[in-house]
């Protein structure tokens, strides 16, 4: 475990040489055993991103002990909003109004706000979640509106690609967004993963998600 915390203070140094101001990393836990979490955690790293909702609450209950920032970032399914909602401190997947009034509604009473980000599918992929960037202002005004829920920003996964100049183009898309949305006074960006969050920070990202560069390749689920 000793490689993960060398692993993660490598991604920080990374992130901090870049110079672009505060930058949350989100190590991007799915698939990966709690004790591979607890390690991070000893090492300094707070919040944590899963995908799959089961595997995520047997990984909560595992480190109960400990004081993480729980993020869901995968495809938001209908029947998996109560789940989410009661258990996750923030949602990165939000696509459409109908997932953003379960999650309000499945919210606990006495938990405070549940942190999202609208997913906006910049590259227009068809396999991909995510709204049409020209929807994006309806659905913000519609979380907005949500008792449950608090709006911070915008996500995307754009295509993959070694092409430095489309990585920034789509991320690029992603601020511009952010700012045609001025009224509502977002603070996050959240893109940009393992082969691409250089690219992301340089267009103004404020939340990475990394995985593989801090746990190693992707175990199958």
């Amino acid at each position: 475990m000793a490689t993960i915390a060398s692993a993660l203070q490598s991604v920080k140094q990374q992130i901090e040489s870049m110079g672009k101001g505060r930058v949350e990393l989100l190590a991007v836990s799915k698939t990966w055993p709690a004790e591979a979490i607890r390690a991070a955690y000893e090492a300094g790293q707070k919040a944590f991103g899963e995908s799959y909702v089961q595997e995520a609450l047997e990984k909560m209950n595992a480190l109960s002990d400990l004081d993480i920032e729980w993020h869901f970032i995968g495809p938001v399914q209908s029947n998996k909003t109560k789940a989410i909602a009661a258990h996750f401190d923030w949602v990165h997947g939000v696509d459409s109004e109908r997932i953003a009034m379960r999650l309000s509604d499945g919210r606990p009473e006495g938990m405070p706000p549940l942190q999202v980000c609208i997913q906006v599918n910049v590259s227009g992929e068809a396999s991909k979640s995510g709204i049409e960037p020209e929807k994006a202002a309806d659905l913000a005004s519609c979380i907005s509106r949500l008792k449950g829920l608090k709006l911070r920003g915008l996500m995307t996964i754009p295509e993959p690609t070694a092409d430095k100049a489309l990585q920034r183009k789509r991320f690029n898309e992603l601020r511009k967004i952010k700012e045609s949305l001025s009224e509502y006074d977002l603070d996050t960006l959240s893109m940009g993963m393992s082969a691409d969050f250089e690219s992301a920070i340089q267009e103004g990202a404020t939340i990475v998600r990394i995985g593989s560069a801090i746990f190693g390749n992707r175990k199958k689920k």
